[in-house]
């Protein structure tokens, strides 16, 4: 919190979300740039890295969001002037994390079962697997990640975290380069060596933000014995407040990797321009999450010390930035649909060739530049609901939403074969009855009575 902005302004999220949102476009650039190397690759890699990535994230998010969460605890006892229980409650996330690893691995022979459950052909099941399996292995460095960067943006040194996250995407995108295409000495690998790639670069985003925490003021003033201790009751706190955030997360992405992988079974060129179009939307959306960020670390501060009507004001003027940048890029969606889809189109690709790849991906951006804004609410506004610890209402309100309207509605559509069109815009529906929900729950101000570390 800077005592030169107005606390919870637009000038106050603005400086702890700008280097958020670098962040996550670096972020988000090297996501697009391992789609786009697996495009030009083949169509049958750019088809299996949406539901492989998918489903392998959905299957551990519930280990690194409770992780993860120690972001909330570091943000609050920083609003406290608690400096060393900041360190505590990060280091409970790294424990967790670690004692997790086991029950992490042994999600591989699940998910490589599903692919075949889905009716996938049987080339496409093989690539699934190999990128399925890496995935499960970087599950730990990208827990760790999420752990050690929330305790420097919770400490509202957000600049540090930013900084690493762009060293370890432009490792990535110089290891894609290489390991997918046999460059610089490496083999070939294709959709492994994206798996690869991404492991390799986590770890070393991993490796520097846990140097840096190690040489940061509050650990040092602790020590490494006192730092770095399992304390039984923040653990449960921990356990307490993040494990509605994870389950939230796992139905949440779990319904999404449903949908995803149902939409596998539709005719090649419709599946390769919907997941061209997903990595397209990755690319404009992950900025967004520097948005709900910056809410989340922000009502977190202003909780922490006392003042929920400056953690309220931080909330709303979240919301306000991340329409602003949403209205730009829906700008760009529209305008520029036929040169965003050609960037994925290679001279040898069948699918690509078709007129259902144009034709069928500039309506899906144009329905995803309806909806954008308000999937821009549900992010901010769940990052600011968490930040607070409304972590419960969070959970049970989506779930619901998910299976209950969504997916059910889905799968009627799927059934009665109406096309991915009908489908995105079934989305949209669910997108605009959550955000309607969510601005509620912030408006009505319940969160106020939720306590998380006092």
């Amino acid at each position: 919190m800077n005592p030169k902005h107005a606390p919870g302004g637009l000038r106050e999220v603005l400086a702890i979300a700008l280097p958020m949102v670098i962040g996550n476009s670096a972020f988000t650039v090297m996501q697009f740039c391992d789609r786009l190397f697996l495009a030009w690759h083949s169509d049958l890699a750019i088809q299996a890295a949406m539901p492989a990535g998918l489903l392998s994230f959905a299957l551990v998010c519930l280990f690194t969001a409770i992780a993860g969460y120690s972001s909330t605890f570091v943000s609050q006892y920083h609003g406290a002037k608690e400096e060393a229980n900041s360190v505590h409650a990060a280091a409970q996330g790294l424990i967790f994390m670690l004692l997790s690893t086991p029950v992490l691995l042994l999600m591989i022979p699940l998910g490589s079962r599903m692919f075949a459950w889905f009716g996938h052909a049987p080339d496409l099941v093989a690539q699934e697997i190999v990128y399925f399996e890496w995935m499960i292995y970087g599950a730990l460095p990208m827990g760790l990640n999420w752990t050690l960067a929330g305790y420097f943006t919770g400490r509202g040194k957000v600049h540090l975290a930013t900084a690493a996250n762009i060293v370890g995407c432009v490792a990535n995108v110089a290891l894609d380069y290489a390991m997918i295409f046999g460059r610089f000495g490496f083999s070939e690998m294709g959709l492994r060596g994206a798996a690869v790639a991404t492991c390799a670069s986590s770890a070393l985003t991993t490796a520097i933000l846990l140097a840096a925490m190690l040489r940061s003021a509050p650990v040092r003033a602790l020590g490494l014995r006192r730092a770095f201790v399992f304390q039984r009751d923040l653990m449960r706190r921990l356990l307490y407040f993040g494990y509605p955030a994870g389950v939230q997360i796992l139905l949440d992405v779990g319904a999404f990797s449903v949908f995803v992988l149902m939409t596998a079974r539709l005719e090649p060129a419709v599946l390769t321009v919907a997941n061209v179009v997903f990595s397209i939307n990755n690319l404009a959306f992950s900025p967004l999450m520097g948005f709900g960020n910056a809410a989340a670390v922000l009502t977190g501060q202003h909780r922490g010390a006392g003042n929920a009507d400056h953690a309220r004001k931080a909330g709303w003027s979240s919301l306000k930035l991340a329409w602003i940048y949403m209205a730009f890029i829906g700008a760009v969606f529209v305008i520029f649909p036929e040169t965003l889809l050609s960037l994925f189109i290679r001279e040898d690709s069948i699918a690509a060739a078709t007129p259902t790849f144009l034709r069928t991906g500039r309506h899906l951006l144009y329905v995803m530049t309806l909806w954008g804004v308000l999937d821009s609410a549900n992010i901010v506004l769940m990052g600011a609901l968490k930040g607070v610890g409304d972590t419960k209402f969070v959970m049970i309100f989506i779930s619901l939403l998910s299976w209950l309207l969504w997916l059910p509605g889905e799968m009627l559509i799927f059934h009665f074969n109406g096309g991915i069109l009908a489908a995105w815009l079934w989305m949209g529906v669910f997108v605009a009855v959550a955000a309607f929900g969510f601005a509620q729950r912030w408006h009505r101000g319940k969160w106020r009575r939720i306590h998380v570390i006092h």
